[in-house]
């Protein structure tokens, strides 16, 4: 009956957005809808609202949001963005490469505010070539390539330490899906794209390298600052806005602006409602039962865990089903490396496709379409990667 109602609930919000209600009316709508379903007391409901603002894993997303969102104003009004583009096509001559490359590479930032500097490459790349639930679905597929992969996300992180097996042999093994992850998206959206970006060819590919580093300096010093120091977002975000401030030399004035035009209400409000939402469906503690739902299912011990971990991303992201799931998949299952990959294939799947994906609001928002119109354009490409995927983990397995 759990199980139910929740699939009441994201059906109330898919349904209220396929009547094209703005986003916030769609996740009130289902936290109204899993308040009466699950009865959660008054005092909870306060509880859970205040938990977004008092932890910091859930606050950190809204302030680096806004702060990534100003970064780009400073960017914007030095003219940044658009030079590295101009740098991108100098150095490679290929549209296409720009629209893949650079969501991947600001990917590396793990902050859901990075969709904001990977749309305003993929638009500049893709304008009059795709429209924007297609620009929107290659900023967001291309942005998350990394996320599945590499040992700064928290998900790869925490599965890691809790299967055992080494990160060494997990890349090793995400090559082949980081490759069809790849294809799946050049193949129907980037491959539409003219090579060409109808700019003069590069006469000097070594200065429009360098060129392309101090335009993209902020971005890199993000990446070094998170990856190579080990700090958080938030503060690597703000020191890098002091010092873009001083290099830039930025007036009073104009960082007036800045901050005040980086201020989107409704941006942030829509991040709001779906952390909320996030912490209700916690709280009903459906996530706890998915395990016993599945296991009386007459197919393969991995197939139930695949499921589980498509299903928990869904309901409640990738953290939860993580620590939920791993010890659980691995104390049943021999697996090793491919069990890994399988499992993370699933969460990246789903990822992809979830409401409760703060990421894919800022998408949306970003290019002006519904959240249900951009899921709606990832679901073929999320179960077409699920399914190839299963079928990766049977050839490992046979191998390894």
């Amino acid at each position: 009956m759990q199980l139910a109602y929740l699939g009441i609930v994201f059906l109330i919000i898919i349904l209220l957005l396929a009547k094209r209600r703005p986003l916030y009316q769609a996740i009130f709508g289902g936290l109204v809808a899993t308040v009466l379903l699950f009865r959660i007391p008054p005092m909870e409901i306060v509880n859970n609202i205040v938990k977004v603002f008092t932890s910091w894993s859930s606050m950190s997303v809204l302030v680096s949001l806004y702060l990534i969102a100003l970064l780009q104003r400073m960017l914007g009004a030095r003219d940044q963005i658009k030079l590295a583009q101009k740098d991108l096509n100098g150095l490679f001559h290929n549209r296409r490469i720009n629209a893949a490359v650079a969501p991947v590479f600001i990917g590396l930032v793990p902050s859901a505010a990075a969709m904001i500097l990977c749309g305003d490459i993929v638009k500049e790349a893709s304008d009059g070539y795709l429209d924007k639930k297609e620009q929107a679905f290659v900023t967001s597929w291309f942005r998350h390539l990394p996320e599945s992969i590499l040992p700064t996300y928290s998900g790869v992180i925490l599965m890691t330490t809790l299967s055992g097996v080494p990160v060494s042999e997990f890349i090793i093994g995400m090559i082949i899906p980081g490759l069809v992850l790849a294809a799946i998206g050049y193949l129907p959206y980037l491959r539409r794209l003219p090579i060409d970006p109808g700019t003069p060819k590069s006469e000097n590919r070594l200065k429009d390298a360098m060129n392309l580093v101090v335009h993209l300096w902020t971005i890199i010093l993000i990446l070094i600052l998170i990856l190579g120091f080990g700090i958080q977002v938030v503060p690597a975000v703000l020191i890098t806005i002091v010092l873009a401030i001083v290099v830039y030399r930025f007036k009073i004035s104009e960082l007036t602006e800045a901050v005040t035009t980086a201020l989107e209400v409704k941006l942030l409000m829509n991040s709001f409602l779906v952390l909320v939402l996030k912490e209700f469906v916690a709280y009903t503690g459906i996530l706890g039962e998915l395990p016993d739902m599945l296991s009386v299912l007459p197919i393969p011990a991995f197939m139930v865990f695949a499921l589980l971990f498509f299903a928990g991303t869904m309901v409640s992201g990738s953290s939860g089903i993580i620590a939920l799931g791993t010890p659980l998949a691995f104390a049943a299952l021999d697996g090793g490396m491919p069990l890994m990959v399988l499992l993370m294939c699933m969460v990246h799947a789903a990822s992809q496709i979830s409401p409760i994906h703060v990421c894919l609001t800022i998408a949306s928002e970003y290019y002006g379409i519904s959240l249900g119109e951009l899921i709606k354009k990832t679901i073929p490409a999320a179960l077409l990667f699920a399914v190839l995927m299963i079928g990766y983990y049977l050839v490992l397995s046979a191998v390894i």
